[in-house]
């Protein structure tokens, strides 16, 4: 089969042969149609992530038909599915177990024709939906569901407020809160991309760069958010705690901007506020997330579809930051 592997931390994958996986028990073989970058690729491809074992096969995202089964499961054979990246979250839904792993590393990942996968992360692929799209949901669809309906348990009407949109994981968070019924607010680097996010639905929207932004987050919600969700932690954390509304709640997912900076508790306690660190998802969240989509018929954006032999040019694109919502290689030229 072709795959992209990862031979050499600080270089891009290379497009080439590579061995055809062997589905072991309770396992399906996948022929994959597309699958999507994540930051977590991109981390581990620059040697920042831990427990990286060379050479590798990337990717936790991904959609195809089921070739075969072993031994179980018979009944997803030619069947259309979207894989689940939880791998091994065990048997209590409120935190993973000791055998928790993300499909992309130490198990190869989507960047190939073929995988193998536990028969129990296949979800049948929502109809609606093309390759590119259903492949850019797991991961970052998963991660923003957790942290914004399982931990910040947002509720139509409330007003959320959510970091850093462009990203996958943002986006998706505000897609799903607009879907919810929610009052949604962004942030940004990029006024472009703040722009972008209103487009979509969100009622409004600030740079975080600017002096002001405390003053202009807060004019926009002066009672405050119900829900904040934010993935860089750093100096700008103690603005989001402050921006919360009594009995708010901010979910962090990440801490892309290092520390906290020192937080006041009368900024929480008189509020009543929570703070909830998240992060991937059970197989339950997994589970409510696709019957959402298939519900409220919501389109993952997608950035850019780049074919499987462009892999190294996608992950290029994805560094730059440019992007606004998910980067997709294909193995499917139709798609």
């Amino acid at each position: 089969m072709k795959a992209l592997v990862l031979q050499e931390a600080g270089q891009p994958p290379v497009f080439g042969d590579h061995a055809n996986p062997s589905p072991q028990s309770g396992e399906a073989l996948v022929r994959l149609d597309a699958a999507a970058l994540n930051h977590r690729d991109l981390w581990i491809m620059h040697g920042q992530y831990p427990g990286i074992v060379l050479p590798i096969i990337l990717g936790s995202d991904g959609t195809g038909t089921v070739e075969s089964v072993v031994d179980d499961g018979e009944s997803w054979v030619d069947q259309s599915v979207i894989i689940n990246p939880s791998i091994g979250w065990g048997d209590n839904p409120k935190t993973q177990g000791s055998d928790f792993t993300i499909l992309g590393l130490p198990r190869p990942g989507t960047f190939a024709e073929y995988i193998s996968v536990p028969v129990e992360n296949l979800a049948p692929r929502p109809s609606h939906l093309t390759a590119s799209q259903a492949a850019a949901l797991p991961l970052a669809g998963l991660t923003a569901w957790r942290a914004l309906v399982t931990r910040g348990q947002a509720q139509p009407g409330e007003k959320v407020l959510i970091s850093g949109v462009g990203g996958g994981v943002a986006l998706f968070a505000a897609q799903f809160a607009l879907a919810l019924g929610c009052e949604v607010y962004v942030t940004s680097s990029s006024d472009s991309k703040l722009q972008q996010a209103i487009a979509l639905g969100a009622s409004g929207g600030v740079n975080y760069c600017n002096d002001d932004f405390l003053s202009a987050a807060q004019a926009l919600a002066p009672d405050g958010y119900d829900v904040v969700i934010d993935s860089a932690g750093g100096d700008g954390f103690g603005n989001l705690v402050r921006l919360l509304a009594p009995a708010g709640r901010l979910a962090f997912y990440g801490g892309t901007r290092g520390k906290w900076p020192a937080l006041l508790p009368q900024h929480m306690f008189y509020k009543q506020v929570s703070i909830l660190a998240t992060t991937m998802g059970s197989p339950q969240d997994f589970a409510a997330m696709i019957g959402f989509v298939n519900t409220t018929k919501l389109i993952p954006v997608v950035d850019r579809v780049f074919p499987a032999k462009d892999g190294a040019l996608a992950f290029s694109h994805l560094d730059s930051g440019d992007q606004f919502g998910k980067v997709v290689i294909s193995f499917n030229e139709t798609d």
